[in-house]
């Protein structure tokens, strides 16, 4: 069985990534792609769907302690056993001709017995290959796949797994290089492990150096910015939600998404997070990757795409694999990527108002394509649709989709007035004052004194936290802070925030899914961001650092926290998380809300 969500770190090359468990498990693993067949898979079923092991012999041994090395991505894994103590270095080079997963084992005291287990099995843990002996180097092909493995020590293979016993002494190094290609091509040149140790860790550090924030929560900022850069697909500027599918929202439910692709809804707050934090290269390729993606008509406009900007990410289930603790389906692609969600309009809208803002170089192109996008939605905003949390229920007017078609007019507007590019501003104007003005009417419950989470519902929201980050409405409007205070009362479990209400009594609730799920981090570091907005900064500031407490050893957050049993669920590592609590710090520390311009609020209706 995979290890608990938090005992995972993350080591990745910024085209793909692996994660490696405190016993020394690689248990997830795709190669080339984020998105393409895993061959170690057992992160979703038994040992035998695929993993590698390198740990002290003996079996059950969980690392003493493990830390990446300062501001890099190069992770260090120590155990002491009773013969001694050694240590395990895990990392990815930056690709050179194929992908490299390398892991060096360096003796500390004594002589420490070691075993290395690679139980390599193709196309998600189905597909077994045919391994042999070339050269002293290990090869394993099947279909299109082809690995190979070098190492110091010799191998010997059992029960379809390659096996490496040998024992270490003070100052030994061994090393493994894994190395996946074409197998229709030959092989690549072999890397040189400890060069590219050293040009791994100096890489890692010179891009940390980058960074420009200096505040009090810099350690977990910059681990953060970290992840994000690991989710980030270089060769496009396309950045993954996760690096994973399927784990669980519901342990032992059928919650289980596919994270592996882009999308639109992280555009804007990305965007300020790199922006802020120093990092104008990766958010001018981000903002590159939007300008492709959304290329096209209007009306094709999806909420998610591929890491090269692909449409099809059709979905289908694996029935081979048993799921992270029985959490089945085990899903790849993602149907929500069919879904119409208004709000991601007025995602792409903010996110190029936010670079205009910046000073971003301009693309030639870019506001001929957003004045179409803006064009359709005046003529669709009325449309339901199924939101931000992509429910698989009926459409609704979801408020905060309409909030986020207001965002979309308010930056096409301003793009006018501010920057003098050419619209006809007079009509914008009008649906963006219509839109307001229905928002407020229908969306707000005034009994309650909170806007809802569509029109006509009393369910609260916790996207509708977001109201005053995006300029809707001032902090200071009671509605606003009625809002919040109905999110306290009716989403928080034990001070974290849901996403919204969810039927904890298997029936199918407001997102046409059976069962419960945790508290969504994300969410929780907007409210806040709102109480800080509204005041309550103390109050703010403790909410902060007690998500940063939920982060595990190596600073990693996944999408939910499940406070009943204080475990992370949901996919790992999650952008979202770490955008939020990067935006949060920036926040917190004296800096400006995180959308462009937000300060800029409507009149109060």
């Amino acid at each position: 069985m995979a290890a608990p969500i938090e005992d995972y770190a993350i080591v990745g090359d910024m085209q793909t990534a692996a994660l490696v468990s405190r016993s020394g498990s690689i248990d997830w693993l795709c190669f080339p792609r984020f998105d393409s067949g895993a061959c170690f898979a057992a992160l979703l079923g038994e040992a035998d769907n695929g993993h590698w092991t390198v740990a002290p012999r003996g079996g059950s041994a969980r690392a003493a302690r493990r830390r990446y090395r300062g501001d890099t991505l190069v992770l260090e894994t120590e155990w002491e056993v009773p013969e001694g103590a050694v240590r395990v270095i895990d990392f990815m080079p930056p690709r050179h001709q194929a992908p490299d997963i390398v892991r060096i084992v360096e003796g500390i005291s004594g002589r420490v017995p070691m075993r290395s287990c690679l139980r390599l099995r193709f196309d998600y843990g189905t597909v077994v290959p045919w391994v042999r002996k070339i050269d002293q180097q290990i090869a394993a092909v099947a279909g299109p796949d082809a690995v190979w493995l070098r190492s110091d020590v010799p191998t010997y293979g059992r029960d379809f797994a390659t096996y490496s016993d040998f024992e270490v002494c003070a100052n030994d190094r061994v090393r493994f290089v894994l190395t996946w290609h074409p197998s229709h091509l030959p092989p690549p040149t072999p890397v040189d492990a400890d060069e590219e140790l050293a040009h791994t860790e100096a890489l890692w550090k010179a891009w940390s150096g980058q960074s420009i924030y200096a505040g009090p929560w810099r350690e977990a900022v910059q681990r953060s910015l970290l992840t994000l850069k690991a989710l980030t697909y270089e060769p496009t500027g396309g950045i993954v939600a996760a690096a994973t599918t399927s784990l669980p929202e519901d342990i032992g439910g059928s919650r289980n998404w596919d994270y592996r692709y882009c999308w639109l809804r992280d555009a804007t707050m990305t965007l300020s997070a790199l922006i802020r934090s120093g990092y104008d290269e990766e958010a001018a390729a981000w903002r590159q990757w939007l300008l492709r993606a959304v290329a096209g008509s209007p009306a094709d406009l999806q909420i998610m795409y591929g890491v090269a900007g692909e449409r099809r990410l059709l979905e289908y289930d694996l029935p081979w694999l048993s799921g992270y603790e029985d959490s089945r389906p085990v899903r790849v692609g993602n149907l929500a990527v069919d879904q119409l969600q208004l709000d991601v309009y007025g995602e792409v809208i903010d996110a190029l108002a936010l670079a205009r803002q910046a000073g971003l170089d301009p693309h030639e192109e870019s506001w001929s394509l957003q004045a179409v996008l803006i064009s359709h939605l005046s003529e669709h905003w009325h449309d339901h649709d199924e939101g931000i949390w992509e429910v698989r229920g009926p459409r609704r007017p979801f408020t905060h989709s309409k909030v986020m078609a207001w965002v979309a007019m308010d930056r096409a507007v301003r793009a006018v007035e501010e920057y003098g590019v050419r619209g006809p501003v007079g009509k914008w104007r009008a649906v963006r004052d219509e839109i307001h003005r229905e928002v407020c009417a229908k969306g707000y419950d005034a009994d309650r004194n909170t806007f809802t989470q569509s029109f006509g519902s009393r369910d609260v929201d916790a996207a509708l936290l977001l109201i005053p980050q995006v300029g809707f409405l001032p902090p200071d409007d009671p509605r606003v802070v009625g809002t919040i205070e109905a999110v306290q009362r009716e989403l928080t479990r034990d001070g974290l925030v849901m996403r919204y209400p969810s039927d904890e009594g298997g029936r199918r609730g407001t997102d046409g899914m059976p069962g419960t799920e945790g508290t969504f981090l994300a969410c929780t570091f907007w409210l806040a961001d709102d109480l800080a907005m509204i005041g309550r900064t103390r109050e703010a500031c403790d909410l902060f650092c007690r998500l940063l407490d939920l982060r595990n050893d190596v600073g990693l957050l996944s999408e939910e926290y499940d406070p009943r049993h204080r475990r992370m669920v949901g996919n790992f590592p999650q952008a979202y998380s770490h955008i939020a609590l990067i935006n949060s710090a920036l926040h917190l520390d004296g800096g400006t809300p995180v959308r462009s311009d937000p300060n800029h609020a409507a009149s109060q209706e």
